[in-house]
């Protein structure tokens, strides 16, 4: 790969210490759905729900990432990164979510970190990103609390193989993601539209992510948690407005840091949950386990929004009678998921949680954008706005971190186009081209322009 010609300002005000990386996940590029010992996920019986994804698209070849996997670590190695994330597929490793382990499966992770190490390359594993065993959503899924125990015993497994060479553990993947979207607003699998289901998920995540930490004790490795975060702005400074922020800042941020960091959830949102006749199904000691330390703040952004108290025809109370909390995307440009362009408020988050949740260091574990990529006759897609947008967010951080926020990596989502979830093929998030047709992988401008930045902050540092 020839040098890319700079499009994009270099990164600056990062230090020699900073980790470079990129991040995928197993449902979304693995394929082999069948084979060698896996069980079906919820995302496998999901995407084979009419109607529930773009185009009828599974999971089921992806990116082919399973057989293809020395060449993908090439890849990554050429593109001069430091550390690659990746999650582990639970229904790979331990079928049916309990019991014996799947030894075939368990050797693939075996053979990609040793991949990885062998080009330099330092493994970062999720344990969980949203593919649970099919059984165990039969028996309840994260609404059940046995689910939560049943993470650990996986996480125990996957720790014990893979701790001699893997110094940094992420537990959970989003969980807000998990518990919300695919308990109550029925977007991700497994589907299902059930408001008490999402909070009894949400509660049953954390306390799967302390109960894992304590099956995983060492003292000479890193643990952590990812959550996405954005920011939640009031649309005015009217009263309503401002509760309709502070509503959705308490579901969607505080909900999950405040009883990771401070041992109890927010007053005011479970004040909130009480008045509408709900409540999370906290046992005594619970929350002991869920706050117990880790290394590690997972961050993930892509944008910010401003909340509304009213509807669109000024109502204040939905069809539900609950409080309205309408989102409101800002006036700036778009990705081609709709979503809007704000780095400016990536800095406002990452330096709200360095004031509210101090003393936890950050790495942005996934940020990036989907743009209509338009590929020339060899395959190269000069993705001017994707990395813009990564250029504008690097600088975001650096300047989060001028601020006193202590950030210490950051990695681009993605490294390849894959399986979007939802929206199939149909979304490219990927510095990475892959023509799906062929699995041809074709290095995307941005890629390169990643590649050469981080070698030119580096050279300048030496």
């Amino acid at each position: 790969m020839n040098p890319v010609t700079q499009l994009a300002p270099l990164i600056t005000g990062l230090p020699p210490s900073f980790t470079w990386g990129v991040a995928t996940a197993s449902y979304q590029i693995e394929g082999a759905v069948a084979e060698d010992g896996r069980t079906p996920s919820i995302w496998d019986t999901f995407s084979r729900t009419p109607g529930a994804v773009h185009n009828g698209d599974t999971g089921d070849v992806a990116c082919d990432h399973y057989h293809r996997m020395p060449q993908d670590v090439a890849l990554i190695k050429s593109l001069g990164m430091d550390s690659y994330r990746f999650s582990v597929a639970w229904p790979r490793v331990q079928p049916g979510g309990r019991g014996p382990v799947n030894p075939a499966g368990l050797a693939f992770y075996d053979r990609l970190v040793d991949e990885l190490l062998a080009n330099g390359i330092d493994p970062w594993v999720t344990l969980y990103h949203w593919d649970l065993p099919q059984e165990l959503e039969d028996a309840g899924g994260w609404p059940n609390r046995d689910t939560a125990y049943r993470f650990a015993d996986y996480a125990a497994i996957v720790f014990d193989k893979l701790k001699d060479r893997v110094g940094t553990f992420t537990t959970l993947n989003e969980p807000w993601c998990s518990a919300w979207l695919g308990y109550n607003v029925g977007v991700h699998a497994p589907g299902r539209r059930d408001f008490d289901a999402s909070l009894a998920a949400t509660h049953h995540l954390l306390l799967g992510h302390g109960l894992a930490l304590k099956a995983m004790p060492s003292d000479s490795h890193k643990f952590g948690i990812t959550l996405n975060m954005g920011t939640a702005d009031p649309l005015s400074s009217s009263d309503l407005d401002h509760e309709a922020a502070r509503r959705a800042d308490g579901m969607g941020l505080r909900l999950y840091l405040d009883p990771l960091r401070h041992g109890t959830y927010p007053a005011d949102v479970v004040a909130d949950l009480a008045a509408r006749g709900s409540a999370l199904p906290v046992q005594d000691g619970d929350l002991e386990i869920i706050s117990q330390p880790f290394d590690v703040l997972g961050v993930n952004f892509y944008f910010g929004q401003d909340f509304a108290g009213t509807d669109d025809s000024g109502n204040v109370v939905d069809a539900a009678g609950q409080p309205v909390v309408r989102a409101v995307f800002p006036d700036t440009p778009r990705t081609a998921m709709g979503w809007p362009i704000t780095p400016e408020r990536f800095t406002s988050l990452l330096t709200r949680l360095a004031r509210d949740y101090p003393g936890l260091p950050m790495v942005i574990t996934e940020n990036g954008a989907a743009f209509d990529d338009v590929a020339d006759k060899t395959g190269f897609v000069a993705d001017d706005d994707r990395t813009a947008y990564l250029s504008s967010h690097i600088a975001a951080v650096a300047a989060a971190r001028d601020q006193g926020a202590d950030i210490r990596g950051y990695f681009a989502w993605s490294l390849l186009d894959n399986f979007e979830w939802a929206e199939g093929y149909a979304k490219r998030f990927g510095i990475v081209r892959v023509d799906y047709e062929t699995q041809q992988r074709i290095p995307k401008q941005s890629a390169l322009w990643l590649r050469d930045s981080i070698s030119a902050l580096r050279a300048a540092s030496a």
